[in-house]
């Protein structure tokens, strides 16, 4: 992942912050006694409870370096002009029919379907960011399929 690409909003700066936290303090914690209890086992050669508990330190010291890095070098969301979508716009979109979606634009760290976040490097969320409300957009999906929006709202 090449953090001096990804855009973050405020609320995703702070879950990493928060996570980056939790993972230096009570989560190391945790990784330091159940080593401490693996080795009062004896023999570490074939101790499984002393491997897995290497093993999530590694994890944990690769979450850390990650997260670390994210936020040393990660751009942050700028708030842009209100009428113009830019990551953390919520957008609402209408298709041909009339059916209307609205999709939050994040950074590619942030994406979540369910609750239709959707990257500024989808396809979607590349042809709507610094376009404006009653613009209509075109692209294709994945799929290859054409699909066409106008946008109706851009709010923060």
């Amino acid at each position: 992942m090449d953090a001096s690409r990804i855009i973050l909003t405020p609320e995703a700066r702070a879950k990493y912050q928060e996570e980056l936290v939790w993972r230096e303090g009570e989560k190391q914690q945790e990784i330091i006694e159940a080593l401490q209890v693996a080795r009062a086992f004896g023999d570490l050669s074939e101790n499984s409870e002393y491997d897995a508990a290497k093993d999530e330190e590694a994890k944990n010291a690769s979450r850390i370096a990650e997260l670390r890095a994210i936020l040393a070098n990660a751009k942050d969301a700028d708030e842009g002009d209100a009428g113009i979508v830019s990551v953390g716009s919520i957008v609402t979109l209408v298709d041909g029919d009339g059916v209307a979606i609205e999709v939050t634009l994040v950074g590619t760290t942030e994406t979540d379907s369910l609750e239709n976040k959707i990257s500024n490097e989808s396809p979607l969320g590349h042809a709507i960011v610094g376009r404006g409300e009653g613009e209509t957009i075109e692209f294709l999906t994945p799929s290859g399929k054409r699909r066409a929006y106008t946008i109706t709202k851009i709010s923060r």
